[in-house]
């Protein structure tokens, strides 16, 4: 009876670890990232930024937004910016006169309407057309300067990350980003330091893909005045609906303007 007994324990223990699954090996996010570059699809996202220092904790800037892909990456955004929290903090009060402000950018032309230039505008128009115009308006000043729907940008921040399951954390600095990203640079165009660097997290999704990011950085690493010394910006982008629909087209023609008031 004892054999029986050893001999069916042994042939459902068999039976179960040939039934078990294998273990999925790890999403590549590299490949996962590039999978996702289909014409007409895209991802949204959420910005919040805040300003500490000198006792000071201001949630300055709120963005949402959405990347459009084709085949080749990112062909066109569109964010939406509006101030954070009401402040006498100097960053505050700059915020509240870039924004509300939404820039959709096709390619390498941005169209952007409220912000500074919603004075400067001719009456009956509402956007602003730059063939060669920043990616998020005035707002980019303040919004999140690391693009991790470039692939470039994601391979290198990953390759010199620690990993803690699936979270990438790491540095890199203001002259590093501006050689591989063209988001940064067409985000800020000038800042003050090269050697400027920049903390961040890479929260991944089991598919592999972006869906928490976090930046922080010193003020000064954009703005050369004593005002920023001793301040910190941070940003924490969340990303969602990977794979969505997303059609980002140009405003109506007739809304448009190349030309302001003051030119």
């Amino acid at each position: 009876m004892k054999r029986v007994i050893v001999g069916i324990s042994a042939a459902s223990a068999a039976a179960f670890v040939t039934a078990a699954p294998a273990q999925a090996a790890p999403a590549d996010p590299i490949k996962a990232l590039k999978g996702q570059f289909v014409a007409g699809k895209g991802v949204k996202f959420t910005d919040r930024t805040t300003l500490t220092g000198d006792g000071t904790n201001v949630l300055i800037l709120r963005r949402t937004g959405s990347f459009q892909f084709g085949r080749s990456g990112i062909v066109a955004s569109d964010i939406s910016a509006k101030a954070g929290a009401t402040s006498d903090e100097p960053a505050a009060t700059a915020i509240a006169r870039l924004t509300p402000e939404r820039t959709i950018r096709i390619g390498t032309t941005s169209y952007t309407s409220g912000g500074v230039l919603a004075e400067k505008l001719p009456k009956g128009k509402v956007w602003y057309k730059d063939p060669q115009g920043m990616a998020a308006g005035g707002s980019g000043w303040f919004g999140q300067i690391v693009n991790v729907a470039e692939p470039a940008t994601l391979q290198t921040l990953l390759r010199s990350a620690k990993k803690s399951h699936t979270t990438y954390s790491g540095t890199i600095t203001f002259g590093k980003l501006a050689k591989i990203s063209p988001w940064f640079r067409a985000s800020l165009r000038i800042w003050s330091k090269d050697t400027a660097v920049a903390k961040y997290s890479i929260t991944m999704n089991r598919d592999g893909l972006p869906q928490r990011l976090t930046t922080s950085y010193p003020a000064t690493g954009l703005f050369d005045s004593n005002g920023w010394e001793g301040k910190t910006i941070s940003v924490e982008t969340r990303f969602t609906d990977w794979g969505g629909k997303v059609s980002i087209k140009a405003p109506p023609a007739s809304k448009v303007t190349a030309k302001l008031d003051d030119d």
